[in-house]
């Protein structure tokens, strides 16, 4: 029988959205004609994730949203990033990534709660992060007029390479002690300025 690791990187390479141990268990067993205990498969990508995981790949393998994904490595950042901004034409505007950002935390949240934190209109934000479904509608509020309640979905998730919303970043590991007191960081005095001005 050929090695499973190879079949099962061959899935996880090949699938465009994050595959489910589930899913690799029904394609290896349909392929394969034999059954295969979960615990074995596991174990196997437990051997995957150990071998990508070398400083010789770019790239490693992670669990992620309740399946497996291929992502590159975070020591890559900059040069990913110089790359995306060098061949994206349309990306995330400040303002949307502070609407990401404030869903994110405050979800189940209505688009009034946003814009009474922002102090603009989040109109254009809502509505791009809706077409890019890194938002979602979650229902509607018991208040007046009942509005819509907007969160992050699953593909928020993929996006930004996390299992669940805990693994967010918490409001204490952006503080730092030397701008507790006195004149702002330049960057917080950057994202001020830029909430006043109306979104492109």
């Amino acid at each position: 029988m050929d090695s499973i690791i190879s079949h099962i990187e061959a899935l996880i390479f090949i699938s465009h959205d994050t595959i489910t141990l589930k899913e690799i268990k029904q394609c290896l067993e349909e392929v394969m004609e034999a059954e295969f205990k979960e615990e074995e498969i596991k174990d196997n990508i437990a051997a995957i994730e150990e071998k990508y995981a070398d400083v010789s790949y770019g790239f490693e393998l992670v669990h992620v949203a309740g399946g497996y994904r291929f992502m590159t490595k975070g020591i890559y950042y900059n040069t990913i990033a110089t790359f995306l901004r060098q061949n994206t034409k349309k990306q995330l505007s400040r303002a949307a990534l502070e609407t990401l950002s404030m869903v994110a935390y405050k979800q189940p949240v209505t688009k009034s709660e946003l814009e009474k934190i922002r102090g603009v209109s989040c109109d254009y934000s809502i509505q791009k992060l809706l077409e890019k479904e890194l938002v979602e509608i979650l229902g509607r509020s018991d208040g007046p007029g009942r509005p819509l309640l907007y969160g992050t979905g699953e593909k928020f998730m993929k996006y930004f390479g996390i299992a669940d919303l805990n693994e967010l970043p918490k409001t204490k590991d952006f503080q730092t002690s030397e701008n507790e007191v006195g004149e702002p960081a330049p960057i917080e005095e950057e994202i001020v300025s830029e909430t006043t001005q109306e979104e492109e």
